[in-house]
């Protein structure tokens, strides 16, 4: 079975050492490291190369956007989960712009943590319902100006009303009746179409568009 190696950030030791236990249970994922501050998982991240590196954003330093946007710059293909206790858009919208591939809140179950990371390593991107709907209420920015962009056809605007609805891939093939493969080739074919590369730019977007509602 090939494991997802996981490196975990955050300040608190007790809190790492929880999430590590909780993730110890699961026999797919596997924690290489551990990093207590930005500077760390930079450092940990380029030395480990893990699968997907799970985030807190409040450290002392350099902080988890800081973080992310430094892992994303040198180590493309590593996903970052971002685990903290903010929930606002707030602090969402400016993580996943800076490359994070999901999120999810720190009194999340340790099955939903664990298929989160799960998600951001076979599917690309996390987002719960609640936290899709705080990207969606951010994106609505007053004034924004319509950019002109090919149309979709009508199952890539399917897909991109179920994607800001919050759905993974996996959720999306079984509403649609599809492939996991076909949804996710659905997916990059509509990032490149429109020029975007972030979920929340995506549900900008879809909002701007008149895809979804704000």
């Amino acid at each position: 079975m090939t494991k997802i190696r996981v490196l975990v950030v955050d300040d608190h030791s007790i809190v790492r050492e929880g999430v590590c236990s909780l993730l110890a249970r699961r026999k797919d994922i596997e924690v290489v490291g551990q990093a207590s501050d930005g500077k760390q998982a930079v450092a940990q991240a380029a030395a480990l190369l893990p699968d997907v590196v799970l985030m807190d954003i409040s450290m002392p330093g350099m902080n988890g956007l800081e973080a992310t946007q430094e892992i994303r710059k040198a180590l493309p293909g590593i996903r970052i989960l971002v685990l903290s206790q903010y929930e606002s858009k707030e602090y969402v919208i400016p993580l996943l712009r800076a490359g994070a591939a999901g999120y999810i809140a720190k009194r999340a179950r340790a099955s939903e943590l664990a298929d989160a990371i799960r998600a951001v390593y076979f599917e690309g991107a996390f987002l719960p319902p609640n936290i899709a709907r705080a990207v969606v209420d951010g994106a609505a920015t007053p004034g924004a100006e319509a950019a002109s962009h090919p149309v979709l056809t009508e199952r890539e605007v399917e897909i991109v009303r179920l994607v800001a609805d919050g759905l993974s891939s996996r959720e999306i093939a079984d509403r649609l009746c599809l492939s996991v493969r076909t949804v996710d080739t659905h997916r990059s074919h509509i990032l490149e179409k429109i020029g975007v590369h972030s979920i929340a730019e995506l549900i900008k977007y879809a909002i701007r568009e008149g895809i979804v509602e704000a």
